[in-house]
Parts: C-alpha cells; sequence; structure tokens
C-alpha cells in the first residue's frame, strides 16, 4: 500500500514499501514535457532531461554523476512525454542514501554549463535522427501532425534541428527555474524502505526547494469534419501505417471501455486484427491497436507495417474490422477474454520497484489522485457489450478517421478513398 505525503511547499511525496524485495527505486516526475513548451523553445523538456545529468555544482561533471551510480550497479535513466518528465535510480535498498541523495542533486541543481550544452546537442540532433530513420518511430509522429497540427500537442518531443541549434544555457535556466518547482514535482521512493526515515531524509533534500507556481500548458484544439489523410514518400521495402480516430481524453468514463475494444481489435496474437491480417493475409510482420488518453485529448490508432503491393488491402480489412465492431455486438466469450488479458497485464505491470514507482507515480502527477490496481480491473470488469457497441458507433464515423503512412508513393488519392465507414 502506497502513502501519499505532501510537504508545506507542495511537493508531494509516494512511499510505497514491498514485502520481499531486496531492491529500491527512486522516481522524480516533474509536470513538464512537451505541451508546456512554445515554437521558440520546442524540445527544451527533452534536453534539459539530457543536460541534468552533465554536472551540478556539487558533482561537477557527467562522471561525477554516473560513476556512483555505476559503481553499486544500479539502473538509471530518464525520460520526457508530452506532459511530464522522470528520472529514475532503481538499486540495492542498502544504497537508498546515495541514490536520494544523486538523483535529488541532478533534479534541483544542474549547472546547465555552456560548453556541455554544446556538446550535447550533438547527441540531441543524432537521436532525432535515429528516430526519424525508423519509419515505425517516425509514422507516430506523422500521426501526431495529421491530429493536432500546429500546436505543442502535434509537435514532436525532440523539437526541430533549427531550435535545438539556437537554445542557450539562458533558455535552459529560465525554463528549469519555472518548471521544476515544488508543486510540479512527485518523488516516489518504492521497495525495501523504511517509510520514516526516508520521508525525513526527502524533506531535508528538498528544503530549499523552489515553490513558485510552474507555466500552464495550453488546451489542444481539435476539429475534423472529414477523413484525413497524411503521406509521408520514402523509398522503403515496407509501408508503415497509423489509422484510427479522434477518442477520448483521461478524465472520460467511457476510457475503460475503448481499452476494452482496443484490446479485441488489436492487442495480442489472437486478436481480431492480428488474425485477419497477419495470420490469414500473410500481409504485415506486425499489426496491433492501442488507445492513448491524456488529460485534454485521447485517440485509437492501429498501426502497421505492411507488404507495399498490400497496403489498399490491409486498410481496406482494417476498416472492416472498425465498421463490424460498430454494427456488431461482442459475445460473452470474446468480451471475457479482452477483459481477462487487460486484468492479466496489469498485474504483471506491477510486480517489481520500478514498476510500483511508476504505476502510482505517473497518476499523482498527471491525475493528482491514484487508482488503485483493484479499483482499475474493478471499472474493466465492469464493461458491458452494450458499453462497446456505443464507443464504438460514436468514435467510428468518416468524419473521424485519419491516416498517416509512410511508404514508397507519392500520391495519397488512391488511399484517401478507402477511407470509408
Amino acid at each position: 500500500m502506497y502513502k501519499k505525503t505532501t510537504l508545506s511547499n507542495g511537493l508531494r511525496i509516494l512511499t510505497i514499501p514491498i514485502a520481499n524485495t531486496k531492491t529500491v527505486t527512486v522516481l522524480v516526475l516533474v509536470a513538464t514535457g512537451s505541451k508546456y513548451e512554445t515554437k521558440e523553445i520546442n524540445g527544451i523538456s527533452h534536453f534539459l532531461e539530457h543536460m541534468v545529468f552533465k554536472g551540478t555544482e556539487k558533482r561537477p561533471t557527467a562522471f561525477d554523476i554516473a560513476e556512483p551510480l555505476d559503481r553499486i550497479g544500479s539502473q538509471y535513466n530518464a525520460f520526457t512525454s508530452q506532459e511530464y518528465t522522470g528520472y529514475y535510480v532503481k538499486a540495492d535498498a542498502i544504497h537508498l542514501d546515495l541514490v536520494l541523495n544523486i538523483i535529488t542533486d541532478i533534479t534541483l541543481n544542474p549547472k546547465f554549463d555552456q560548453n556541455e550544452i554544446n556538446k550535447e546537442r550533438g547527441a540531441i540532433i543524432e537521436e532525432n535522427n535515429m528516430h526519424n530513420d525508423d519509419s515505425m518511430w517516425k509514422v507516430h509522429e506523422l500521426w501526431s501532425d495529421l491530429l493536432y497540427g500546429d500546436q505543442p500537442a502535434g509537435w514532436g518531443i525532440g523539437g526541430k534541428k533549427e531550435v535545438i541549434n539556437r537554445l542557450k544555457k539562458d533558455n535552459f535556466i529560465k525554463y528549469h527555474e519555472s518548471q521544476y518547482v515544488a508543486s510540479n514535482i512527485v518523488l516516489v521512493v518504492s521497495g525495501a524502505i523504511d517509510e520514516k526515515k526516508t520521508l525525513n531524509n526527502v524533506k531535508q533534500l528538498f528544503k530549499n526547494i523552489r515553490i513558485n507556481h510552474g507555466l500552464v500548458k495550453l488546451s489542444v484544439k481539435e476539429s475534423q469534419n472529414k477523413p484525413e489523410t497524411l503521406l509521408f514518400h520514402r523509398a522503403t521495402d515496407q509501408t508503415n501505417i497509423t489509422l484510427g480516430v479522434r477518442a477520448y481524453s483521461l478524465w472520460d468514463k467511457r476510457r475503460y471501455a475503448l481499452q476494452v475494444l482496443a484490446t479485441i481489435l488489436g492487442g495480442g496474437i489472437s486478436s481480431r486484427l492480428f488474425q485477419s491480417i497477419r495470420e490469414k493475409l500473410g500481409a504485415v510482420y506486425y499489426v496491433g491497436t492501442e488507445s492513448e488518453f491524456l488529460t485534454d485529448h485521447g485517440y485509437l490508432v492501429t498501426s502497421a507495417g505492411i507488404n507495399n503491393k498490400k497496403v489498399g488491402l490491409v486498410i481496406s480489412e482494417i476498416l472492416k474490422e472498425y465498421k463490424k465492431i460498430k454494427t456488431e455486438k461482442i459475445g460473452n466469450a470474446e468480451l471475457s477474454k479482452a477483459k481477462e488479458r487487460l486484468r492479466g497485464g496489469l498485474i504483471l505491470s506491477i510486480e517489481t520497484s520500478d514498476e510500483l514507482a511508476s504505476f502510482y507515480g505517473s497518476q499523482e502527477i498527471i491525475r493528482k489522485s491514484i487508482l488503485k490496481p483493484e479499483d482499475i480491473i474493478k471499472k474493466l470488469m465492469a464493461v458491458t457489450s452494450n458499453d462497446i457497441l456505443e464507443v464504438a458507433q460514436d468514435i467510428f464515423k468518416p468524419e473521424k478517421l485519419n491516416l498517416a503512412m509512410i511508404g514508397p508513393f507519392k500520391d495519397k488519392k488512391p488511399f484517401v478513398n478507402l477511407l470509408k465507414i
């Protein structure tokens, strides 16, 4: 069971004691990401995530940060999303004090040395190049661009090369001072811990944290009245697509029915789309459907890597399954299988200290409230065939269809003409 403690300065601390483990995970989540950026600094959240590992006043170099973490055999990394940034270390629990000291130091006290910024911008650009060269990755960036266009939700998290090249020390200092503040931060400590001792340690480490309020992200604006397509021409041996619809935000009660629906369509090898497109047609290597829920928007999307000669066939087959699920009620056996898959996946995903830290922390940073695993399972198990039918009929409409694709095609008209349901 987790315990939430909110300090007088607004910092939220989650402690999660776990029996029968020898590990501990410290996770710092900051409520900032690419949706908090302007076009002039797009990519700074991700760039800053890199820079905190380059040195602090207490630990002046990247080696001074990495070496003690490597020496104890820890696992550590960081990540940036549209709505939050995270830093974590997982280690032998006997090293908790060291881990807390280092992760607190890099979060609160990065130096942002200009020489290090100049060097790291090359690494950032190469990371972006790597993602751009990967069509499976790139097609999801196209998907965001297609749905949300020229607003933060439609921009890439990594930022454009010309923006990355002009970011300087003052930009990082200003953004860090604005966003890395007590009310924006959740610290999670999970594993073999003494809660009282850990809380006292955290309070001391964060006693000087800034307490001003961070930036407010712009709300997503959505507008669509006809099917939309975005084609990126690339001379590839395989065509990668994302095909789906706008759907619901994190706060919408229909999200649970949508999760079950997505699982029925494309969750696993026995799902409808995998069986019809891979097993029967042999037209793809991968195909899957997922639902995504953010604070002010969401979607359902099917992704696939397709034989270039069978792109039209696969698109038609996906749409056929979309149409079928909105016209024919799901049977009890298929409904039960999908819900059990989601329940089992959730249980498997929270077995370790780092997984539990992520499960509870990601909810707190976004929702500022937490659903326990049993709460989520209860909501999923309550989904009915009628719920799924109602959701399918709501989202699977011609004017909500969107198709992004990367492949050796220059004319999108043949694919646009397929977008009927």
